[in-house]
């Protein structure tokens, strides 16, 4: 299950009972992002939650892609903000307190972790393919972006 399927609205009855609409709890799901992102929905929401959804929409759904906002594009733009935060030195429990400060979003410490870890085993994996490759290059590569996750 990919770390986007684990990323929550923050204050999702709040958000509801202003839209006047139900809609999952999951950032990512489609109804959300149909019903949180279409203008009708944005007028009806207080100024901070407005704020909030409309950074997450600059942010994520800017994309060019005709299925858009359905594309996938906000999903791998997200995993890469999460992983810059851990870049930036900060643990799961911080890294869900800024996505919860930026965007209204929230998700499991623990969850967050799983993420992280897998993310270096894969730089791993990809590093020693890449050694046995004979491409220096890539292993240099996720090499460093490993370095920069642990």
């Amino acid at each position: 299950m990919a770390i986007t399927d684990k990323i929550y609205v923050k204050n999702h009855r709040q958000l509801a009972s202003q839209l006047e609409t139900s809609f999952p709890k999951g950032a990512f799901k489609g109804a959300t992002l149909d019903v949180l992102f279409q203008g009708e929905g944005l007028a009806k929401l207080d100024e901070a939650s407005r704020e909030r959804v409309l950074e997450f929409a600059e942010d994520f759904m800017d994309c060019d892609c005709q299925a858009s906002p359905h594309c996938g594009c906000p999903e791998r733009k997200f995993t890469r903000y999460l992983l810059e935060l851990r870049e930036q030195g900060l643990g799961p429990d911080a890294i869900v307190d800024v996505m919860g400060d930026d965007y209204m979003l929230y998700a499991y410490p623990g969850d967050v972790l799983s993420f992280l870890d897998d993310s270096v085993r894969t730089l791993e994996a990809v590093e020693a393919l890449a050694d046995v490759d004979g491409r220096g290059d890539v292993a240099d590569q996720a090499r460093q972006k490993r370095d920069e996750l642990v």
